[in-house]
């Protein structure tokens, strides 16, 4: 039998294919919902007579190569009925399937971007997903369902404690985290510094968390990505869910522009707690809202425009003489194109903006301060042959650094007004990636990013002797602001400074057999900016700055190996690996460093380095009516700055210390249990190592005054986290497939009451004079209840 052999040559890819014979055909198509057309991300297709497996991509869209022949083609879709069809390969075929859903209850989005079989067989790893009706299903605070809440309890993944913002991914920083939201980068996830996420679960339809082996199209973060995809909309027929709260309700409305043509979404949110405390005569305040939208339009089978967006806003307000307003506003604008039944591309043209405002009407100011971007994508999917698919494309991204601003407040104000420089930059990046069966056991995906970095004017830059902004004083031994030499002016539109690195990927799959595989992956990741904090958690108030002549970009190699296994027809399943990763120019903090509005950050920050390591394990139960996963990791995050010359002792004395986001134990156990058709049950159990804190180690008296002295950075530790909630959700008429649906949610936090520690402070007693370690708790014990409906 002849075989065709074809050289690929792209870039420094060099690929020998065999096709199995000289005639073949392809067949495509997109996988959607039978009742919404709302495209299935990651739905498997199989091939029976091949074995050839694929899967949908984030579209909807699959392509699969086959010889000439009659083939039965298999499609699978957890909470869908499986569909089966034996199809004529004569010619290249568009086949788009609809599938109908097994079940028709309130969560009915029961979405797995991949099956516990296809997870064996693919080069990819460090990689969590979550369904959206695992997430409905767990227990939540004030019965508000949270997308970040619930990534807590997968291995690796950490937070600062309860009521902290941001999320920490194997030992690195929260502002190392890529977070987006239909491909457009949210600044803040938070709501209300930290108790709630701004992602409504009712407009989610796909959840990805990447750790590690992240493919080449990601860039600008080093620690991990969280790919968030909204619902596009039901274009046959208008439907509308919603929930009503202890502390916030929200409203869903979808439905068709044009029937099975194009599609709306609107999804909202907002508290109303404060409203109860202006009952009270308590002029204080906090509360946050937000709007998710979308339109979907297919001009034709091979043309869709998707318009999406979202604003959130929070605010908090003090009396009269405090409010602080922060939030995020996004939109971005698709172009799904089809050049062949083989190239899929998409478009994008993204905004995004993160603003904060503050007005302090007892000092008579207003303060503003933000980050926009604009970012151009154009990504390619090339589906070669079913051994070889290659993605590659371009982006580009405009930054608008707005440090800070500051503005009187009415006539009598004393304050002069004052606008912080601000600061502009571009960020370019090209990538190819490549995902290729090397025979029947081996899968390997491999990929280079080239990002490039440019710091543009206008701007007036400090000059410091020997480049040093910061200095030692080796008389009191301590580092300190260098006084500047001059300054240098830029233009508009000048080069600051600029970068460029190449940045490789690669992961592998060997499988074993059927049921186990051993995987291993490389990736090195750069990052651009830098997040000026000097806490564990994000606040509001955090302001991004860009790389510069003396802020280099963070640079981080991270290499990981996994075993990985499916028990008793896939009913279990599970995952653990081990990971190790090194990073250089890790932004580190002199003593008594300021922060705010700060015009000359360079004077106290000095360039480290770190490094995490540790071992993670994931065992799942896949089916039956109690399913769930318990998650573990045990884990090391430390942090280095030596000195600059052998005259500096660096910061904590040049040694290793541990970052703020160290926890050595991680435990998370999620389980769901189906009492009945009427009952679910579920519950969380969290158990984590107290964060790294410093304490005192010694007192001076000054005046009558104890001033605590500090050892060593990080020296110490809260003491240890833990909680425990339960929830029921109780569905009165299961069987009820249309018109008004509903069920009530009760769930428990912290069941047990305990008062974990969200810091710990020291003071002098004023009664006694004596020495006291005062604890500061966020959550007890939090019962609540939410009616959720749909029609």
């Amino acid at each position: 039998m002849k075989r065709n052999f074809t050289l690929w040559v792209l870039g420094f890819f060099i690929m020998l294919c065999h096709d199995a014979f000289a005639q073949q055909f392809t067949i495509s198509g997109t996988i959607s919902d039978q009742n919404t057309n709302e495209t299935l991300i990651g739905a498997s297709i199989f091939i029976v007579e091949t074995k050839t497996a694929v899967l949908a991509n984030e579209y909807g869209f699959y392509s699969v190569t086959l010889p000439k022949g009659t083939y039965t083609l298999k499609i699978s879709y957890l909470g869908f009925v499986d569909f089966s069809e034996t199809v004529i390969l004569d010619q290249n075929i568009r086949k788009n399937v609809a599938m109908s859903g097994s079940s028709q209850q309130l969560n009915e989005v029961i979405v797995d971007s991949n099956t516990p079989r296809a997870n064996i067989r693919k080069p990819e790893m460090s990689v969590n997903k979550l369904t959206v009706a695992e997430i409905k299903k767990m227990p939540v605070v004030m019965g508000e369902v949270d997308v970040l809440k619930s990534i807590l309890q997968l291995p690796g993944v950490t937070n600062a404690g309860e009521g902290s913002s941001g999320f920490n991914v194997r030992g690195g920083a929260a502002d190392q985290n890529l977070i987006l939201l239909d491909e457009a980068t949210m600044y803040n996830s938070s709501h209300l510094f930290g108790f709630f996420s701004v992602f409504n679960a009712d407009a989610i339809k796909d959840l990805k968390l990447y750790k590690g082996g992240i493919p080449a199209r990601f860039g600008g973060r080093v620690s991990s990505v969280l790919d968030i995809y909204q619902k596009e909309g039901n274009n046959k027929e208008f439907h509308a869910s919603g929930g009503i709260g202890v502390i916030s309700s929200r409203l869903l409305a979808e439905g068709p522009i044009v029937k099975e043509k194009g599609s709306f979404l609107v999804a909202g949110r907002a508290s109303y707690a404060h409203l109860f405390l202006k009952l009270a005569d308590n002029e204080n305040s906090a509360y946050f809202y937000d709007l998710n939208t979308k339109l979907s339009y297919a001009l034709n089978d091979n043309n869709k425009l998707f318009l999406s967006g979202y604003f959130g806003r929070d605010n908090f307000k003090i009396n009269e003489s405090f409010r602080n307003t922060y939030g995020n506003s996004v939109l971005n604008l698709r172009w799904n194109h089809l050049f062949s039944e083989k190239l899929f591309s998409n478009l994008s043209m993204i905004y995004s903006d993160y603003y904060y405002g503050l007005e302090l009407e007892y000092i008579g100011f207003n303060w503003d301060s933000g980050i926009k971007n604009f970012n151009f994508k154009y990504d390619f999917k090339h589906y070669l042959t079913n051994d070889l698919k290659l993605f590659y494309g371009l982006n580009a991204i405009y930054y608008d650094f707005n440090p800070g601003e500051i503005t009187p407040l009415g006539e009598d104000s004393a304050i002069n007004p004052k606008q912080l420089e601000k600061k502009y930059a571009v960020e370019p990046a090209l990538y190819i990636e490549a995902e290729q069966s090397l025979g029947k056991r081996v899968t390997v995906n491999y990929g280079l990013r080239y990002s490039l970095f440019y710091r543009m004017g206008s701007q007036i830059m400090n000059v410091y002797a020997d480049n040093r902004p910061v200095v030692f004083n080796q008389d009191l031994k301590i580092y300190e602001k260098a006084d500047p030499i001059g300054t240098r002016s830029y233009g508009r539109g000048e080069t600051i400074a600029d970068f460029n690195n190449l940045e490789p990927r690669a992961s592998v799959a060997f499988q074993i057999d059927e049921d186990q595989s051993v995987k291993a992956s490389y990736n090195r990741m750069a990052q651009y900016l830098h997040l000026i904090s000097n806490t564990s958690s994000p606040t509001p108030l955090d302001v991004w700055t860009p790389s510069d002549q003396y802020l280099k970009p963070q640079l981080l190699d991270q290499y990981a190996v996994g075993y990985f296994r499916n028990f008793s027809n896939d009913a279990y399943s599970l995952e653990a690996e081990v990971f190790y990763k090194t990073m250089k120019n890790r932004v580190d903090y002199i003593d008594g460093a300021d922060l705010i509005a700060n015009e000359a950050i360079e004077q106290v920050v000095l360039p480290g380095k770190a490094r995490a390591y540790g071992l993670e394990v994931l065992l799942r139960k896949n089916t039956g009516r109690l399913n769930g996963w318990i998650s573990y990791t045990l884990s090391r995050s430390e942090q280095q700055t030596p000195g600059r010359d052998a005259s500096e002792p660096g910061i904590n004395n040049g040694q290793w210390y541990k970052t703020g986001y160290d926890k050595l134990h991680n435990l998370a156990v999620t389980a769901s249990y189906d009492l009945n058709k009427k009952w679910t049950l579920g519950a969380n159990f969290a158990l984590q190592s107290g964060q790294p804190v410093t304490y005192p180690n010694g007192y001076y008296e000054y005046q009558g005054i104890h001033i605590p002295s500090y050892g060593l950075r990080n020296e110490n530790r809260l003491p240890a986290y833990h909680h425990l909630d339960v929830s029921a959700t109780y569905v009165p008429k299961p069987d009820k497939k249309k018109g008004w649906q509903s069920e009530w949610v009760f769930s428990v936090y912290n069941l047990y009451n305990r008062m974990n520690s969200a810091s710990i402070s020291f003071r002098q007693n004023e009664d006694t004079g004596q020495n006291e370690a005062v604890r500061l708790s966020i959550f007890g014990i939090i019962p609540s209840v939410t009616y959720n409906f749909k029609f």
